[in-house]
């Protein structure tokens, strides 16, 4: 009997390298499995390395996304996420009411809509067909289920409770969905006016400003213009004259934005400065850690190992300064300490977390607690944005009320002059 030589991590998080004698690879990793242990590398002595049983950061094999080619071209298309997470949800319901995982695969593949996800789903069905373990067969599609999807997964897997993880899954999924767009939706009205109120600005400053100069020049006012005229005629001959600057300066930002954002030192000063900015950093800085907390007590109760869920959820904050913070836990808890103390010093989490992810600690409960501070701070996001929205409304309506009255003043005192000469 064939002998193979395996990496994997135990419950704790701790790298185990063993041998075990099987008959195939895929025996072999089910083996490792049925100890509890989640295998990285599977290889048969003498022989090369398993496709399967990789898992995240460790796995030795590279997954392959879905790729399919037209005209020579290989095209990649994003999946929809609202798309994702009701597949989630009917997957996990299917499983629930006694359907095979295949039979489950091969039912949501066929009312999918024509894309990569319905790509991915034929692909995945495919390969458990062929004896692969669904999580092995959904890390070969990383642009369509991400790290995190793929271990919880495995772990329902090695649990046997494959269809509440989808459940608990897809309730994560809709929590995570529904905040972004509640933060979205606080931004499209703001950014609307805007961007409509630019717009009218713009027309006039181009073709309704040149012609009062115009009229002004003809009239010949005595002792010149007032100071608002001239420097509104000013700002009119600007636009006119460097417009193709100014309808550029937006795209060469956003450009320059995602250069430096590219960067390492660049995206975290980016970071830095959103968490600073007023009411917006609040919201940035809250709905990061609601994230990590979320992220991180679904995983855990999910069955998942703390190390490996804190290396899914480093990558998974949308933010680099408390990505760093969680590569400080994950560093203290790999020397043996508690998660609680290294969150305390790193100075970007506030004593609500700290103090009940401690306490959830001492009760071994702590994927519960995590679950109430996610859900504590997406009900202050809430308020946060009402108050954004609540201080946005006034200052645009000062901001646009302020503009038009310049504009008037400004078009009118030539005008006030010009009257008062005629009325002496």
């Amino acid at each position: 009997m064939p002998t193979f030589v395996y990496e994997a991590m135990d419950s704790q998080g701790k790298e185990v390298k063993a041998e075990i004698e099987a008959v195939s690879e895929a025996e072999a990793a089910d083996m490792i499995r049925a100890k509890n242990f989640f295998p990285t590398k599977v290889a048969q002595k003498g022989g090369k390395t398993a496709k399967g049983g990789g898992s995240g950061a460790h796995a030795t094999h590279a997954p392959q996304s879905v790729n399919r080619k037209k005209g020579g071209l290989t095209l990649n298309f994003s999946v929809n996420q609202k798309h994702l997470t009701a597949f989630t949800r009917q997957f996990a319901t299917l499983l629930d009411a006694g359907l095979p995982v295949v039979r489950s695969l091969d039912i949501l593949s066929s009312q999918l809509k024509p894309g990569l996800l319905k790509e991915a789903v034929a692909d995945v069905k495919e390969d458990v067909e062929g004896g692969s373990q669904l999580s092995e067969a959904l890390a070969k599609h990383p642009s369509v289920f991400d790290k995190l999807y793929v271990n919880m997964i495995r772990a329902g897997e090695a649990g046997g409770v494959l269809s509440e993880i989808l459940s608990k899954l897809a309730d994560y999924r809709e929590k995570a969905q529904r905040l972004q767009q509640k933060i979205i939706g606080a931004l499209v009205y703001p950014a609307a006016v805007i961007t409509i109120a630019a717009g009218i600005l713009t027309f006039i400053m181009i073709f309704i400003i040149p012609k009062f100069e115009t009229m002004f020049k003809e009239m010949d006012i005595e002792g010149g213009l007032p100071l608002p005229t001239q420097i509104l005629i000013t700002m009119a001959n600007t636009l006119v004259q460097f417009w193709y600057i100014l309808m550029f300066t937006p795209l060469l930002a956003i450009v320059a934005y995602r250069f430096i954002n590219k960067t390492p030192p660049g995206r975290l000063l980016i970071d830095k400065i959103k968490l600073k900015l007023p009411v917006f950093g609040m919201i940035i800085s809250k709905s990061s850690i609601s994230r990590f907390c979320r992220t991180l007590g679904t995983l855990v109760n999910s069955g998942v190992p703390i190390l490996d869920a804190l290396a899914i959820i480093k990558n998974a904050t949308g933010n680099q300064v408390i990505a760093n913070a969680i590569d400080q836990v994950y560093n203290s808890i790999k020397e043996g300490d508690t998660i609680a103390e290294p969150l305390r010093h790193s100075g970007v989490f506030d004593d609500l977390v700290v103090n009940m992810i401690q306490v959830g600690e001492e009760t071994g409960e702590l994927d519960k607690m995590l679950i109430k501070v996610a859900d504590t701070y997406d009900g202050e996001i809430d308020t946060l944005v009402g108050a954004l929205m609540s201080l946005l409304e006034p200052i645009l309506i000062i901001g646009m009320g302020g503009t038009v009255g310049f504009i008037v003043i400004s078009l009118f005192l030539p005008l006030i002059s010009l009257m008062e000469k005629i009325g002496k």
